[in-house]
């Protein structure tokens, strides 16, 4: 059986092993394809039924699953165009398996008006090759002092707001924003940082830092604020998701908050489910990130937070960084490493070492954040967009910097072995990609 052009006619994957957790599927399916839809999923289908009006591929030894969704993306465009475009990025994720992607704010200029949010989706319908969404500036410039227009934005597309990694200080500022945002269905996104705690901090504070002699990033800092934050979502009955939380405390306030029944979500990023601040070495600058690689225990009470669903959502935070950024002493170098590319390889290496299992791995980058950020995506159930990718887990590479589709190469995974490769990528029944 061989693949023919996919525009033209409907087709089929034969005998294929599909995770769908959206639908509670993990096991040998044919899925049917049509008009950029799934058209059926089933057990099992005679290919000789399907011959006169479907392309046929063998799907054996493959595994589909939804295309996954980035819920944090940052792209250079507009303004840094030469750290990342949006083409630059929908290259990148199709790559890794990334079909829907929403972009973070923090361009220059920020996307704080409606006019910015046309623009982002505009020029991602003309360049962008997956399906791009976009958050809006929860303020004026991501300054912190002045509520942008966030109703507009949500009317123009802008599905979450979002101050970036600048945290809302003023307490009575988030509050009004919960308050305001809840009333057209909107999430406030944010970033959890104490800044008067953390201060010139630049790794997780502890042994590990008194080594290096660098400045620490208490965990405190992340601890207070999002406690803070989430007495204010329930003060407003507001839509709160913490963008990326890294240590057990944390995991411990979000799992109290669900339990009182909050409207309260809670993502991670893929760096601190898979490294620790041992991985920053000798003073590594790509691995300076945002919330910092925190102590193993941390790391391990978050990726069980993913397991329990605690955490909802793993995100790749990608952050480009060019050399000028990242090229210095570890202390003065940017926070942020990219992320689009090694997104789903970086997961499945906590599947490979049964730390998840992978229907909890793939609930938290396609069904998890397709429902809470309200998105037509992170499903194969009939009538849905046909975006998914084919994977082959037991494929072993090695990342290399040349093979890096991203304009920033500022990877933690430089070198990096890896069981499990993307193999082709759809987007609406299309084939974008193929390895």
């Amino acid at each position: 059986m061989t693949m023919r052009d996919s525009s033209t006619r409907p087709f089929a994957f034969i005998d294929i092993h599909l995770c769908d957790p959206a639908q509670s599927i993990d096991g040998t399916h044919t899925v049917l394809v049509a008009d950029g839809r799934i058209r059926a999923v089933e057990h099992h289908v005679a290919p000789s039924l399907l011959e006169a009006d479907y392309d046929l591929i063998d799907g054996k030894g493959l595994t589909m699953l939804p295309g996954l969704v980035d819920s944090s993306v940052r792209t250079g465009e507009p303004g840094h165009e030469h750290e990342e475009t949006l083409a630059s990025a929908s290259a990148a994720a199709v790559s890794g398996g990334v079909t829907t992607m929403i972009v973070k704010p923090e361009t220059q200029p920020v996307i704080d008006d409606i006019a910015l949010v046309e623009f982002i989706l505009r020029n991602a319908a003309a360049t962008a090759v997956n399906r791009v969404h976009v958050m809006g500036a929860l303020t004026k410039d991501l300054a912190g002092e002045e509520m942008s227009e966030l109703r507009l934005m949500h009317d123009a597309g802008a599905p979450a707001f979002t101050n970036g990694r600048r945290s809302i200080t003023n307490s009575s500022l988030m509050r009004r924003a919960l308050s305001y945002a809840k009333d057209f269905g909107a999430i406030i996104v944010h970033h959890t940082d104490d800044r008067s705690l953390s201060g010139d901090g630049v790794m997780n504070e502890g042994e590990m830092a008194s080594r290096l002699g660098l400045p620490g990033i208490p965990k405190e800092s992340e601890i207070i604020m999002l406690e803070r934050d989430l007495r204010l979502a329930a003060l407003t009955d507001g839509r709160y998701h913490a963008a990326a939380i890294s240590c057990a405390e944390s995991v411990e306030l979000i799992a109290r908050a669900k339990k009182a029944g909050l409207d309260v979500t809670a993502g991670a990023s893929i760096n601190n489910l898979t490294l620790n601040e041992t991985d920053i070495g000798a003073y590594r600058t790509f691995f300076k990130l945002s919330p910092p690689l925190r102590l193993e225990e941390d790391r391990r009470a978050v990726v069980d937070a993913v397991a329990n669903g605690t955490i909802d959502i793993v995100h790749s935070d990608h952050e480009p960084r060019d050399v000028d950024h990242k090229r210095h002493p570890f202390a003065d170098a940017a926070d942020g490493a990219i992320g689009l590319e090694t997104f789903l390889p970086a997961l499945m290496r906590l599947v490979h070492s049964e730390e998840l299992s992978l229907m909890e791995a793939i609930r938290s980058v396609t069904a998890n954040p397709a429902s809470r950020f309200g998105l037509e995506a992170g499903s194969l159930s009939k009538g849905m967009p046909a975006d998914f990718v084919t994977v082959d887990f037991d494929h072993p590479w090695v990342l290399t910097e040349d093979a890096l589709r991203s304009r920033s190469k500022n990877t933690v995974f430089e070198g990096a072995r890896f069981s499990g490769r993307v193999l082709s990528t759809y987007i609406g029944g299309r084939e974008v990609f193929r390895s």
